[in-house]
Parts: C-alpha cells; structure tokens; sequence
C-alpha cells in the first residue's frame, strides 16, 4: 500500500544543517594578512628558533574576520624555508578569545608528499568509522592577497578534542613523536617499550601535552611489558587494535607500526586508560616506506607486508604483547577484515577518492605552488607517481603508490591468507527479552552464533566508560532455549536508563564483533525508572539542543519541554513537577494557577533561569543523554521519556501527537507535532519504502518521476552515506548488503519535498 505524505515545499530538513569548517564537500578559504611585507622570514626564523607564534593583524576564514591572530609554520619534514608552500598552525585565541565554529587550533598541510592530494583527508575519512579521529577536509590558503594554495585542514587533537570525544581534558596527554622529530639516525622512539622508571629515559620520545602524567606513561609501558594480564585496566586495547589495523590496512607506515613508531598520541581517560589516537595521515596509502627493519621499496613489497608485521619485535611491544594474545590476536583480524570489506573490496574508498578529486580539481590546477604536476594528481588516485617534489624537496624523489593500484593488490593479498578465510562466527537474531525494561529489572540477552566456540557480551551504562565482558552461554540454563541449538544466552542486570552493548564471538582462528565497528558503535538499551500509561497529560516533546530554533522572552536559544493535555476538561497543574533527576523529582514545581487546557500545549524552558519572566525549570537537559520525568502533587511519575544523543535543533517527540512514541521530528513549538512545520504550501506525495526491516536491498517507488537525494544518517547523528538519483525514475534501489546491523535516519529529498524515514538494517 503507497504511503501517503504531507509535505511543504522547499522544506530545509533537520539533516541537511549548515556546512561546517570540516565539510568534506567544502573547501573553505582561509585568508591571513600579516603587516610586515618579510612575513616569510620571519615565520622561518622563528620555526627554527623559539617556535613563537607570529602576530597577523588579522585571519579571515570563510568570509568571518579574527584580529591579532598567531600564526606559525609547522612540520618536520613537509616545512623547507626555501619553498613558498609551507604548512601552517594558526592560533585564533594566542592574542584574543577567538574561536571559529568552536575550533581554535587550524593546522594546515602542504601536501608536500602527495601527489593525489587526496591520502590525508582520504585516510581519516575510512578511520572515522572506527575510533575517535581527527575531522579533515581541504582550504584554499591566502596571505596578504597570494593564494599560497591548497591545504589539506586537519582538526587539531587539543584538549578540546579530547574533552568531545573522551569526555575530559585534564588528564595525562601525551604526543608520541619524537621532540627533535624523526629522521636518519633518530634513536628515541615513542615505542611505548620499558626503559625503566627514570622519566629522562623517555622524555626525548614523547611530548607531555598535560601537566603532569609521566609516572602514568611509564605505567603503561611496564604494563605492557611485564603485566599484559592487567592491560585493560591501563589501555583502551579495542582502540589500540583499532590503530593497529588501520594503519597496516593503509601502509601507513609513518606510524606506530613503522620505522619510527610515532604519529600518535595517548590521552588517559577518567576510567584511568589510555586511549590511542592517530596523527598526520600525508604519507598513508604507502608513500612512506620505512618499516623499523628496511624499507618496503616497491608497490608490490607493500602491497604484501605481512599483515601481522612486528608481531614477534620486542621493539614495538603495543603489537607483540597485544597480538601474542590470543583473544586480542582473533579480534584484531576482525578488525582488519572488516576494514577490508567495508571500504577496499565494495570499492566505496575509490568513489569517496573519486568525489574528493572531483571537489578540487580546479584548486589544484590554480595552486601554482604545488610539489607535483596537475597530471600527476590527476593520475595518483590509481597509478603509480615516480619522483617528484623537486630535487631534494619533499617530495623524496621516491615512487609514490597509485592509492587504487596498491590497495587493490593489496585486498586481494590479504583476503587470501588462511587467517581472513577461515570461517568467521555469524551473528544474528540479538534481542533482549524486555525491549523496555525499568531500571533495578533483569533481561536476557540472547542472539543465534554459529560457528563459534565462546561468544561475549559487551555492555556499559556510562558513556566512555569501559565495556564489561561477560560470558554467554549456549547449555540451556541460561535462558538460551536449549543446549547445543546455537542460542547464546545471558542475564543482564539492567543497573541505569542507558546501556549500550555489542556482541564479539569467537572460534580457535577468527572472531566476529556485532556491530562489525564495536566498540566505536554500539547497540543501546533504553530503561525507564516506570513504565506509565500514557494518560491525559503527557510530555509531548522536547528539544534538548537548541542553537537557533526557538528564543525565550529574553532572545535565548533555550532548552525546552512541551506538555499537552490529551483529555476533554482543563487540568490544574499545581502541585505538578518537572525533574530530570529520579532521586529527585520534585526539582521544579509548576506555580500555583497554571493551567492546561483541553487538546492544549504549554511549553516549559529547562535553563536553570527561574527568576526569569515565564516557566523556566530549575535544571537544564543535557544533549547526550538524560531523563525527564513529569510528576503529579502526590509524586506519581505519570509520565517521562528517557533520551538519548540529540541533535540540535531536531525535537524528541510523540508522534502521532500525544500519544505516540518518541522520535525525532522537525520542530513543532507550541503546535501539534508532525515530520513537518506547516507553515507554507503543502502537497500530497504517494510512495512505498521497503523492505523495512531489510539485510540486502532497500526499494523506493514514487506515483511520479523525481529527481532524489538520499541521506543515510546512524542513530548517533553522524551521516553515513548519501545517494543521488539524478535521472528522474519512479523506482529506486540502493544496496545495503555490506552495512552495519542497526537504526538509521533517511532523509529523502525530491524536487518540492523532503521526506523523513527510519531504517532498521538485520542480519
């Protein structure tokens, strides 16, 4: 039956939000104008000297204009005072409290060693999926009026960084590059290996970014050198794993894995763990080819380097102690097996390659000041580059591999060995035997696993906590049906409003995660402190983020909650309280003489601002994950909604209104909630989306041919993939046999129309 619906014309839909600094389909323009006409020598002496910042009188990025701005050169072996192109750190808050989008620290790359110009924003792309990277995209870089060309512009791993994506910042911080930088000769290695407990025997390796945290570093390393049963109190090993595969899939050899060990950094958790974080990616897809024991010194050497390369080398202990278990051994080569479907042997890593080459083709002719020719970069995407970066520049003289040509030898080399085809567990059917359990409840966990002898349930309740592995079991006693029949089963006690798990099994040779990306991605387990009924009053939707949707009396872009009244008569709300806190649910009472009437909506801003004109609750919501709880006089939660990673400027309401579940929805403030703000011209569109649920191919028909753009966004927000349907057809196919199990937001976009959608991908 064709689905029916309204829609309004021209809609700007929640996803298709502003571009950003790291838009990948974005160059931005980075201006810098300094007073002095001798800028470069003065940047020169200063990079080779004190590594001061300079002071530009101003910085202009995208058209927004920061005065008195710090400006140096950056790199080691990318910087040459006797080149125009060299790459750049710019400070926006050295002088001033200035801050772009949030970002403060812009670190521009010369591409000195890149002929595709494609290798470092190409590389984090793939290495997003699987842990905590750096965003990356290109700008074209001005100073006093010159265009010195096009950039590759990295995000900066500052505490900023760390703060977002590990929750704190105060912690030990380390970058691992040697502090006099890496070159012939270089002896001190950010290896992670025991030198003893002197800190002068490392700190010509490492760099301190924190105030203190040697004794923790230096833990570490004796941890993985003596103590590798107690690793995971110490290291974030899945991140570690990770990293290590990542850079041997890549030939990224100018990394841990390579001669000299570096190009990372370790930031210690609140949970007291390092957690691994890759750095400078201009040399990856096998430019670089030093391996710690002689050089890989062709495309066919890297393209059949040893996947287990440093395995038995006490010199890179963070690999021979990690993958001589047996345990972290299996899940590493799920790890590089996944990496290896999911972007080389689909091709989707040559499409992306193909789109960024596209996006800047025309900068890349207008850079005057490039390394290699426009034909080598027109050529490096697939083919082999010999030579370049001038004589004695950087760019080595050395054949730089064509991406495609090594990775393609390379999937086909390493999905050949026995250890990728070997039979892998499957996983299927997880469920849990309360999809809505309440907290201080207990659930079992079960999923069909073949071909596995010990399979593992993965779960946490805190966000960057560690996961807690737990055994499950297919005997029949741990309600998994019966014994032997391929149900593995476990109770799990369920102790908060949030827990988020993963499934990893295992036989004697490989191991299988579900999803494929764990710990990166997770399933989530939603509780309540009740389960009410949903009654007459009811908490109707919220936003949680709102930057510019809405504004208070006072002009501020607030948090707010919207109740409606589902019956027939007016309800006197004194007494009635709002709470985000379960041990507390009186946190904000309603003031005497507020009413709700009838099929009527009132709105309620969580700002902490309760001296302000209006309702203004005692407490804020918080984007990531919270509850909100409205009580009656005698403190019965009638009703509440527990929520998780919102998006902002994108509500969390019922839908159909009032009484349905929860779900993201455009805003509707004040008003009845629906996919859509009706305010303009609204058209009917007739249209069928199946399968849903679905593993292999999803079907979109229309009554009429339409132009389509498809967005694909994971449950966490993030975007995932998008399709464009440029000939006008009624019937569309897009293929999802290779994507991760779990939830997804679609956006589809037409002529006149955008239409919301949620897809669950099962295996």
């Amino acid at each position: 039956m064709k689905k029916i619906f309204i829609v309004i014309l021209w809609l700007c839909s929640w996803s298709l939000s502003a571009q950003d600094f790291y838009d990948l389909e974005t160059i931005q323009i980075i201006e810098i104008y300094f007073s002095q006409s001798n800028w470069d020598q003065i940047l020169d002496a200063a990079k080779n000297s004190t590594e001061d910042y300079t002071l530009a009188t101003s910085v202009v990025i995208n058209g927004e204009v920061f005065d008195s701005v710090g400006v140096k050169y950056k790199g080691n072996s990318t910087y040459n005072a006797n080149q125009t192109k060299n790459p750049f750190h710019i400070e926006l808050d050295t002088y001033k409290e200035h801050d772009y989008q949030g970002y403060k620290d812009i670190k521009l790359s010369n591409v000195a060693k890149d002929p595709s110009f494609l290798r470092e924003v190409l590389s984090y792309q793939i290495l997003r999926q699987y842990m905590a990277a750096p965003l990356s995209n290109f700008a074209n870089v001005y100073v006093n009026g010159t265009l010195m060309g096009l950039y590759s512009n990295s995000e900066a791993i500052t505490k900023t960084f760390v703060k977002d994506r590990f929750g704190s910042k105060n912690n030990t911080f380390v970058k691992c590059n040697p502090i006099d930088g890496a070159g012939p000769g270089t002896t001190a290695l950010p290896n992670l290996r025991y030198l003893g407990d002197n800190i002068t025997s490392y700190d010509d390796a490492y760099e301190l970014k924190s105030d203190e945290g040697w004794d923790e570093l230096i833990d570490l390393c004796d941890t993985l050198a003596n103590h590798t049963e107690a690793v995971e109190q110490i290291l974030d090993v899945d991140k570690a794993l990770w990293m290590l595969a990542f850079d041997n899939v890549l030939v990224n050899l100018d990394s841990y894995i390579g001669g000299f060990a570096q190009n990372y950094y370790l930031y210690r958790d609140d949970y007291g763990r390092f957690a691994s974080i890759v750095w400078d990616l201009n040399e990856s897809f096998g430019k670089f080819a030093r391996t710690g024991n002689g050089n890989l010194n062709n495309t066919a050497a890297k393209q059949t380097m040893s996947h287990l390369l440093q395995i038995d080398d006490a010199d890179y202990p963070l690999i021979s102690q990690l993958l001589n278990v047996p345990l972290y051994r299996r899940m590493y080569l799920a790890h590089v097996k996944t990496m290896l479907l999911e972007n080389f042997d689909n091709d989707s890593y040559f499409e992306t390659g193909q789109q960024l080459q596209a996006l800047i083709a025309d900068a890349v002719q207008a850079d005057n000041n490039k390394f290699f020719t426009y034909n080598n970069f027109l050529d490096n995407l697939t083919s082999d580059i010999g030579g370049g970066g001038g004589p004695g520049g950087p760019g080595g003289g050395q054949t730089t591999p064509g991406i495609t040509n090594l990775m393609n030898g390379r999937v086909d080399y390493l999905l050949g060995l026995s250890d990728f085809t070997n039979v892998e567990p499957t996983i299927t059917d997880i469920a849990a035997s309360d999809t809505a359990p309440t907290v201080n409840s207990t659930v079992t966990m079960t999923a069909n696993i073949t071909d596995a002898t010990t399979a593992y349930l993965g779960y946490r309740t805190e966000r960057f906590a560690p996961f807690t592995r737990i055994e499950m079991f297919d005997d029949g006693s741990h309600n998994d049906s019966a014994a032997g029949d391929g149900i593995f089963g476990v109770d799990l006690f369920i102790e908060d409003f949030f827990t988020e798990y993963y499934i990893y099994a295992e036989n004697n040779q490989m191991g299988k995660f579900s999803p494929v990306r764990a710990e990166h991605e997770f399933y989530t387990l939603t509780a309540t402190l009740t389960n009410p009924e949903i009654g007459d009053l009811v908490i109707n939707e919220f936003m949680a983020s709102n930057e510019e949707t809405v504004a208070d009396q006072d002009g501020e872009f607030d948090d707010w909650i919207e109740l409606y009244n589902n019956g027939n008569t007016a309800i006197d709300l004194s007494g009635y309280a709002l709470s985000d806190d379960a041990g507390e649910l009186t946190k904000w009472i309603f003031p005497e003489g507020i009413n709700i009437g009838a099929g009527f909506y009132l709105i309620v801003w969580a700002d902490s601002d309760e001296d302000q004109e209006g309702l203004h609750a005692g407490f804020k919501l918080s984007a990531s994950a919270e509850s909100i709880y409205l009580v009656d006089p005698s403190v019965n939660i009638i009703d509440e909604v527990t929520y998780y990673d919102q998006v902002s400027d994108v509500t969390y309401g019922r839908f159909p209104n009032g009484t349905g579940n929860f779900q993201r929805l455009e805003p509707t403030f004040n008003a009845e909630n629906d996919v859509f703000t009706s305010t303009q011209e609204l058209e009917t569109v007739y249209y069928d989306f199946y399968p849903n649920p679905t593993s292999s191919e999803l079907f979109l028909n229309f009554d009429q041919p339409e132009n389509i753009n498809l967005h694909f966004y994971r449950a966490d927000g993030q975007l995932f993939k998008k399709e464009y349907f440029a000939d006008a057809a009624t019937d569309f196919q897009v293929d999802i046999n290779d994507w991760p199990t779990g939830i997804y937001y679609v956006l589809i976009q037409g002529t006149d129309f955008v239409i919301n959608e949620v897809l669950v991908v099962e295996r």
